[in-house]
């Protein structure tokens, strides 16, 4: 039975201290996400903290997962939820330029050091205020201006819900009242995102169907069932549950409030919300680039030159995914020929083999257990062998965590999230566990380090250790940096030689480059060439040879996400570049160590940024 007769005890939480009964939230004014009026600063440090106070109030569950105190946010934040209405994403944007302008106006310091923090932070501005050429969508605090706020993949509807299970800490009876505030806000926060939506698709702006279908699917996952069944609940009560100084009865009282609040505001606020995506879906487009849309193509622009941090034209890009393709086809043939395998494709050869039963674990909660010990295994055994070229450790662990159940489908193979800052959270290295078969043991060495060592925690870890960074800097998402180095990683694995006596390891390593490459190719097909979602699928299948499920949600995450795939191999190339640069001009003085240390170290940064560090270290190398 439905929970709204609970609504009758909810007065009792009062005995504990907490706040009223709930009632439907009053709207949110867009100017609760950042101070309203940006004063006139004296110095660039204080325009790096006004940037920061307004994006991170504008962005308060990101500032929990992050682990920011009041101080840093400028405010009380820990009970809020964001507000993505498109009053409040335009005033968000406005604030950020009002400060850019501040900054841009500065003289260029005659320090280094500080000459490419105000370069860099000025970047990051602008990466966060979006294209001013274009209002549609929203701005997401990993990947900056995004095309649609409701998507199959992330978003607010995702990871609003995510956050809090992730980021939102029950240590103490104060945080259990937080949770229960933002529980409050849920429905609110929910109608400001329908307003986002429903103003961009008024304006023309709006998802292919097949994503805002699968959009409704996970929305009406959290629409629906028991209270008492439903994920936040639950996440709840298994956090509460750790408090042994509060007693049970207040445990009882806090949790029927919870129930209360998951139906009355989170079930209810997306039922409101999917009936909104619903009323849309006739105008939902069947094209799949982002050229279909109003400004599309100059949004497929700014996004190419923002997330594959690149000057490149999509048809030069699209170039040199072709090549790569070959020649990384024909490394993978080559170890194919020698295992025995000779006959078709490198992708119908893949296939076959991801289909043999030496390389698949069992389809059973055993199984599925023993890939993600398997993965523990794998980060263990490279960490030993860490210090052979990295000199700086991070201070933050990371943990193998299964994708959660409710988003699996639409889900990635495997992702990261970042430790706290403070340290109350690890870095959560998250596996998908939908399709034992999308889960080849040959696979998971590869897919280990680029998410864990020496990829994505490594180099995020190392970036928030950096405490003589402004904040921004330290948590700067660059795309093309952070997934370039996690691509590099993986060839760095293979030098160090943990493919060593590992064929077929190695065999999963290049094709977990070769889909990259591929990327290049599908990414500026759909947006650039008008590409179909099936022909990019078609092409992605038949080249890799990786299994349908997977191709599939890759497909449909480039169509919701234009230009974030292409940040990969073009993070890669580049860095390759430079360190074969250095290496060639340094001879016998080149340190391995050093250059890590040198790219690692100064955080994530635009690679124009990065290739002048190192041609200025190797200058300073040879004096």
């Amino acid at each position: 039975m439905r929970l709204s007769f609970l609504a009758l005890t909810i007065s009792s939480l009062l005995v504990a201290g907490c706040n009223d009964a709930p009632k439907q939230a009053e709207p949110v004014s867009p100017t609760t996400t950042a101070a309203a009026v940006i004063p006139k600063a004296q110095s660039a440090a204080q325009l790096y903290q006004q940037a920061t106070q307004i994006l991170f109030q504008a962005r308060a569950l990101n500032a929990s997962a992050l682990g920011l105190s009041e101080e840093v946010v400028g405010k009380a934040f820990n009970t809020e939820l964001e507000n993505y209405s498109a009053e409040a994403e335009a005033q968000l944007r406005q604030q950020l330029n009002a400060v850019i302008s501040q900054l841009a106006a500065l003289p260029v310091p005659a320090d280094a050091v500080e000459a490419e923090n105000q370069a860099v932070m000025l970047n990051i501005m602008q990466y966060y205020a979006g294209s001013n050429e274009l209002p549609h969508g929203y701005i997401d605090s990993w990947m900056g201006h995004s095309a649609f706020v409701v998507n199959q993949i992330n978003g607010p509807t995702i990871d609003m819900a995510g956050a809090l299970q992730n980021s939102h800490p029950v240590s103490n009876e104060q945080d259990a009242k937080n949770y229960l505030s933002r529980l409050e806000k849920f429905g609110t926060a929910l109608k400001a995102v329908e307003q986002g939506f429903t103003s961009d698709a008024e304006a023309g702006w709006i998802a292919p169907k097949i994503l805002l279908e699968k959009a409704l699917a996970i929305l009406d996952g959290y629409a629906g069932g028991e209270a008492t069944e439903h994920v936040l609940y639950k996440d709840f009560a298994k956090k509460l549950d750790t408090l042994k100084d509060l007693s049970a009865e207040a445990k009882q009282q806090y949790l029927t409030s919870a129930a209360v609040l998951v139906e009355q505001q989170v079930q209810a606020g997306y039922q409101q919300l999917a009936a909104a995506v619903r009323a849309q879906l006739p105008k939902a487009r069947t094209e799949s680039g982002i050229w279909a849309q109003p400004g599309g193509d100059k949004f497929y622009a700014y996004s190419v030159k923002q997330l594959g941090d690149t000057d490149l034209t999509p048809e030069q890009i699209h170039q040199i995914g072709l090549d790569e393709v070959a020649r990384i086809s024909k490394e993978m043939d080559s170890i194919l020929q020698a295992q025995g395998y000779k006959e078709g494709s490198v992708g119908a050869r893949m296939t076959a083999l991801n289909n043999e039963k030496r390389f698949l674990y069992e389809d059973s909660d055993a199984g599925r257990q023993q890939v993600l010990d398997d993965l523990n295994k794998y980060i263990a055994e490279i960490n030993l062998r860490m210090p052979e070229q990295f000199a700086t450790k991070p201070p933050y662990p990371v943990e193998v965590r299964r994708i959660p159940v409710e988003i699996q489908d639409s889900a990635a193979g495997g992702q990261y999230s970042s430790p706290a800052m403070d340290g109350s959270k690890p870095g959560i290295y998250w596996i998908n566990l939908r399709d034992i078969k999308a889960n080849a043991k040959f696979d998971l060495k590869t897919l280990t380090y680029h998410e864990a060592n020496p990829g994505h925690h490594w180099q995020v870890a190392l970036n928030l250790a950096q405490e003589h960074l402004p904040l921004l800097r330290r948590v700067a998402p660059y795309n093309s940096y952070v997934e370039g180095w996690a691509l590099y990683s993986e060839l760095v694995a293979k030098e160090m030689g943990m493919y060593k006596d590992d064929p077929f390891g190695d065999l999963g390593r290049l094709k977990a480059e070769l889909f990259r490459s591929v990327r290049l190719v599908v990414d500026t097909g759909l947006h650039a060439k008008k590409w179909t979602r099936e022909q990019a699928i078609s092409y992605m299948a038949e080249t890799t040879g990786t299994t349908e499920s997977d191709v599939v949600s890759e497909i449909e995450r480039y169509m919701a996400w234009p230009g974030q795939a292409l940040g990969y191999k073009l993070g890669m190339l580049k860095i390759v570049e430079l360190r074969s640069y250095a290496k060639e001009q340094l001879g016998d003085k080149f340190d391995i160590k050093a250059f890590h240390d040198l790219v690692l170290l100064g955080g994530a940064v635009p690679m124009s940024v990065l290739d002048s560090k190192v041609k200025n270290w190797v200058a300073a190398q040879k004096v």
